[in-house]
């Protein structure tokens, strides 16, 4: 029987604040390295995946959840690999959901699962869905991701819109070369299906071999072809991420940027990240992180070794990224997967 208990602190700080003033108010949580696609800036061809000793418990999800809730923490994005390939993934959404401090369940997923989850995904109270699609070529999709299916996918996203989600969104990669020639057929995708989409810069992660540089696709320019093609009207509004947003007029679609290279956003970072492995990265772009499943599974009735972690860890949040396109191989040697997308 799955249980989700938890001993807290009655008197816990409002806020969790970093060494620059930043509130952190949002964590990304991997719940597996796992994924039924291997897309190429994301996992290698062959991957070994950690054994199931290895990885958070569900229960040990929701009580790292629950704590982060108690000290602060607003939005919880669920994460992978493909968090819904993971056995009872839908329980773990639920007891989240059931939160009462918090104020945003949402998921990032490829899509693969969704045509037969999406009413038990909005059941749960998850209220946004991020969906990576970087092609809708089929022949380039099944390249891109090595494995997926994207009329899989597509009826995925018609599933989520049956259902009643509101908030979609579409998450591109753009590379040079690869399907950077698809930038308007994306957006113009999204606008018929009234969703949202943001493009996201190709980050120098994982394979020592790749440095991303070759392939790399600036949003400065993105957003410059699409202003010569779409009436697009600036936007202050936010999802809680580093996401930049443009409305187009007289649609319902925003395009939003993401840009770790041509516009850094570190300087307003509200997140932490939390991989499979109960490893709290303070940044995405770098290698500082504190192991919280030992504190996890040695202090199963008491949370306050877990809080005096993950209050100590605001004094360790570096200012930013430092991601460089041409250094000779990547700064962090770590697979987008492990860390959680």
């Amino acid at each position: 029987m799955l249980n989700s208990s938890t001993n807290l602190p009655a008197k816990l700080p409002i806020n969790l604040i970093d060494q620059f003033g930043r509130t952190v108010d949002y964590i990304r949580l991997s719940i597996t390295d796992r994924c039924d696609f291997r897309c190429v800036y994301c996992m290698a061809e062959k991957m070994t995946f950690l054994p199931r000793e290895e990885v958070l418990s569900l229960e040990e999800c929701v009580r790292l959840v629950k704590v982060f809730v108690s000290l602060g923490v607003s939005k919880v994005r669920i994460t992978g690999g493909e968090p819904l390939v993971r056995k009872n993934a839908l329980w773990l959404l639920e007891e989240i959901g059931k939160l009462a401090r918090l104020n945003e369940l949402v998921l990032t997923t490829n899509g693969s699962q969704l045509e037969n989850q999406a009413q038990d995904l909005k059941n749960a109270g998850v209220k946004r869905i991020n969906i990576s699609v970087d092609s809708l070529d089929a022949a380039r999709f099944k390249k891109i991701t090595r494995t997926g299916e994207l009329d899989k996918v597509l009826r995925g996203i018609q599933a989520a819109k049956l259902v009643g989600f509101e908030n979609i969104k579409l998450n591109s990669v753009l590379m040079r070369g690869v399907n950077d020639d698809e930038l308007l057929t994306l957006v113009n995708f999204a606008i018929a299906q009234a969703i949202d989409i943001s493009f996201i810069e190709e980050m120098p992660l994982g394979d020592v071999n790749h440095t991303r540089e070759s392939t790399f696709c600036s949003n400065v320019d993105t957003l410059k072809i699409l202003q010569s093609e779409f009436p697009l009207v600036s936007s202050t509004e936010s999802t809680g991420g580093p996401a930049r947003y443009w409305r187009v007029a007289n649609t319902d679609t925003k395009i939003g940027f993401i840009s770790p290279h041509s516009h850094n956003f570190c300087e307003s970072c509200n997140r932490v990240r939390i991989s499979c492995k109960g490893e709290l990265y303070l940044c995405l772009g770098q290698e500082d992180k504190v192991d919280l499943m030992p504190l996890l599974r040695n202090n199963p009735e008491n949370d306050q070794p877990l809080i005096d972690a993950i209050l100590g860890s605001m004094a360790t949040k570096p200012k930013g990224h430092d991601f460089d396109l041409k250094r000779a191989e990547p700064a962090v040697i770590r697979f987008m997967s492990h860390t959680g997308g």
